[in-house]
């Protein structure tokens, strides 16, 4: 019999997480080659800032300010324009209205407080703009 090598495999690691579970950056990969002009924005990235934590009431806050933007009321932060979408609008509170149902009697007084509060703004805001 002939011996034939195994071909193995390499395991990159890309979690953005530590093992102690804190942010990371991921490894940056080295160019090849680099371009004979860069564009300055290219050169002069600024670092990002920091994610929230992630928990309940800034994953409401984070729908909250989705809704506002269908409803055009902030400005969509990729286009830098305010633009309804009434369909979408209704589609965010009705998330928001499911989680109310979902986690009736688990939530604080003060995260069941907030999100009272967030649908009765964006139901109010909702009818205002559909007319």
């Amino acid at each position: 019999m002939s011996e034939e090598k195994e071909k193995g495999f390499v395991v990159k690691d890309r979690r953005m997480f530590s093992p102690e579970g804190r942010p990371e950056e991921p490894p940056r990969a080295e160019p090849a080659e680099q371009p004979a002009q860069e564009a300055p924005a290219a050169r002069e990235r600024e670092p990002q800032a920091p994610l929230p934590e992630i928990n309940f009431p800034t994953f409401v806050a984070s729908l909250n300010a989705s809704a506002l933007v269908h409803l055009g009321v902030i400005e969509d932060p990729v286009s830098g324009k305010a633009e309804k979408n009434l369909p979408m609008a209704k589609q965010t509170i009705d998330i928001l209205s499911m989680l109310q149902q979902k986690t009736s009697g688990n939530l604080s007084a003060d995260e069941e407080g907030m999100l009272k509060s967030i649908l009765y703004d964006l139901r109010i805001l909702y009818v205002k703009e559909k007319g």
